[in-house]
């Protein structure tokens, strides 16, 4: 009989046999611990009705990454809170309200305002001010409070700094 038959017809060692089912059971065990969570939270889910659910957040958090609703804030409220930060301006093509970018037109863009929202610009180190429309989306750049038109830089003489602290009021 030639080596190789001898090896494949001889036993197998019980070192070697108690290592292959330790592996099997550490292997089959991290995958009952990886899963059992999922399975365990969707179980306690399904039994619960729609009160129990929104007294419990936290589960229903897991399930949705956003909020199922949100409060708003009234225009009184956003009054009497001015905004503080670092504005910029630029130029594009289009806006997200859909209207056609003119930078002759005293626009601007902010991350949350209703679009049509008039807001009150001021340049805090020169006290220069001017109102401006909201129309667009952004500023995309951390740390920036406004995107204005040119148009609106120019008045505010921030053309050749290109950025500038600024003060922001919601008008109407």
């Amino acid at each position: 009989m030639s080596r190789i038959a001898r090896a494949e017809t001889a036993p197998i060692s019980f070192a070697t046999s108690c290592r292959l089912v330790l592996a099997v059971v550490v292997a089959a065990s991290l995958a009952a611990c990886a899963q059992a969570p999922v399975g365990r939270q969707k179980a306690d889910l399904a039994g619960t009705s729609r009160k129990a659910a929104v007294e419990r957040p936290h589960r229903v958090a897991a399930l949705h990454p956003r909020p199922i609703s949100r409060a708003r804030a009234t225009n009184s409220d956003a009054k009497q809170t001015p905004s503080h930060g670092v504005a910029s301006f630029y130029s594009d093509t289009a806006t997200a309200s859909g209207e056609k970018f003119d930078k002759n037109e005293l626009t601007a863009a902010h991350p949350t305002l209703p679009f049509g929202t008039k807001l009150r610009v001021t340049d805090t180190t020169s006290g220069r001010f001017v109102t401006v429309r909201v129309n667009d989306r952004g500023p995309y750049i951390r740390g920036r409070v406004v995107d204005i038109t040119p148009s609106a830089a120019e008045a505010l003489g921030m053309v050749d700094k290109g950025i500038t602290n600024v003060r922001l009021e919601v008008v109407q």
